[in-house]
């Protein structure tokens, strides 16, 4: 995976001008509005926050109630672990609730489960919501890329993720008939299932549903923020800013580390596409966008992990 990401972000930046690839990055950085981009990660926090208050509340069901703060702090050291582990940090942010409110593994991540499908639902409403408003633009660059109809032009390919879920499901289908009577094993499938029913057994529908849409619509404004912050993108439209956000939430969703490399391959490419900008601009506001929104992952994570190893360490303090 760090090869394949090193080779992505190779082929984004070689088309730049000139030797001095970082300083261009640096002067477009120099060159930004700061303001936008604080106000970006002041989005980017409430949307965690947002986040939290969900998963928090699909906790409830299985009468595991936790503090806000500890579903806050484990969701953000989810995000750090992810930035090295591609979806590591759905297990190590349960783990770490564990270790704050003695919430069994199994069941929170049958919470996140199913906190994932809302996330693919809202991205599928998001792709939806781009092909309406930029229709020809996108079908357009889907085409370029080869993807979209089939060479004889009789409709999609079946995506190859959908072919992995369903081999996967197999599998582990296959694995639970094996071991169906270890009763560690039936112990953390039950766990599992019940956070994967939490979604039926909640008090207000409704407010995840809420939740989950709020969530995603801070997002696009992120993106909105920092489209505006430079000189050479402030001029897309909310049309625009729409079909950039759903090819990078594409982009991120892929399994590498933080989506480096393939946002910083794929978003570019659409904006050069879709909207005739410049290379050099392209590839610098992705470069810069994208380490933006990690850095302020980075400080997030790295504070609540020092923040959740001192609550840990009291409460295992021996009483006096």
């Amino acid at each position: 995976m760090l090869s394949l990401t090193a080779a992505l972000l190779w082929f984004s930046i070689r088309g730049l001008k000139g030797e001095s690839k970082v300083e261009f990055i640096t002067q477009a950085w120099e060159k930004s509005n700061k303001l936008w981009l604080l106000l970006m990660a002041a989005i980017a926090f409430l949307s965690h926050g947002i986040r939290a208050l969900r998963w928090k509340m699909l906790l409830e069901p299985s009468n595991n109630y936790v503090r806000t703060s500890s579903s806050f702090l484990s969701l953000m050291i989810g995000y750090l672990v992810n930035l090295v582990v591609p979806r590591g940090g759905e297990v190590s942010r349960c783990y770490n609730l564990y270790q704050l409110e003695k919430t069994p593994v199994e069941v929170s991540f049958g919470t996140v489960v199913i906190e994932r499908i809302a996330d693919v639902l809202c991205l599928l409403g998001v792709i939806v919501i781009a092909f309406v408003v930029e229709w020809d633009k996108l079908l357009g660059f889907l085409s370029k890329l080869g993807i979209g109809a089939g060479s004889d032009g009789s409709g999609f390919h079946i995506p190859v993720w959908i072919i992995l879920v369903l081999i996967g499901f197999v599998i582990l289908c296959v694995i639970g008939w094996r071991f169906r009577k270890n009763e560690k094993l039936l112990k953390i499938l039950n766990g599992f299932k019940e956070g994967l029913l939490s979604v039926f057994k909640l008090k207000n529908k409704w407010l995840f549903i809420f939740y989950s849409v709020f969530i995603w619509f801070l997002y696009f404004i992120m993106s909105y923020c920092v489209v505006r912050a430079f000189d050479t993108m402030s001029a897309l439209g909310f049309s625009a800013v729409l079909a950039v956000f759903a090819l990078g939430a594409i982009a991120m969703a892929a399994p590498l580390p933080g989506g480096t490399g393939s946002y910083h391959v794929i978003v570019p490419m659409g904006l050069i596409n879709l909207y005739d900008l410049p290379n050099d601009d392209a590839v610098a506001f992705v470069f810069i966008f994208h380490a933006w929104q990690t850095l302020t992952m980075i400080a997030g994570g790295v504070v609540s992990l020092v923040i959740s190893y001192y609550l840990i360490r009291w409460k295992k303090q021996p009483i006096k």
